[in-house]
This record gives C-alpha cells, structure tokens and sequence, in this order.
C-alpha cells in the first residue's frame, strides 16, 4: 500500500556508507592537525646537530675546522 516496501532498501546502505565516510573524515582531520602541531613544535624544525653545522658550514658561517670540530664532539 501507498508503494512502501519492507526492507531496509538502498538509502539504508548509503546511509550507512556516507555515516562510515564521515567519521572517516573527521579522524583523518584530528590525526592530521594533530601530527602537523607535533611537527611545527619540533625544536630547530627537526634538523639534527650534524644537519644544522653542516649548513652552516655550506653557508660559510663557521669555518672547517670548527665544522670538524662539531662533527668530532657529536660523534659523527
């Protein structure tokens, strides 16, 4: 009567579907911002001692011997 059918039908499915997709969504975007916020605190931006006197030194700002010097008392 009034062509209503028993079942869950197909919007059941989709409904689910996009529920399923949404909280996707939402993980994905906490998981992100919170990884990123991890990263820009990262002291120096994540560059390691031997990164940054190896920049330096490629800059011209500390000389080779105390480029040699940095790389001796890291251990590298």
């Amino acid at each position: 009567m009034w062509g209503v059918h028993d079942g869950m039908g197909w919007w059941m499915l989709l409904g689910s579907v996009w529920f399923i997709f949404f909280w996707g969504l939402i993980i994905w975007a906490s998981v992100t911002a919170f990884s990123r916020s991890q990263r820009s605190s990262a002291p120096g931006g994540g560059e390691t001692p031997l990164d940054i006197a190896k920049r330096r030194y490629a800059q011209g700002e500390i000389s080779r011997e105390q480029y040699e010097q940095i790389r001796h008392d890291l251990g590298a």
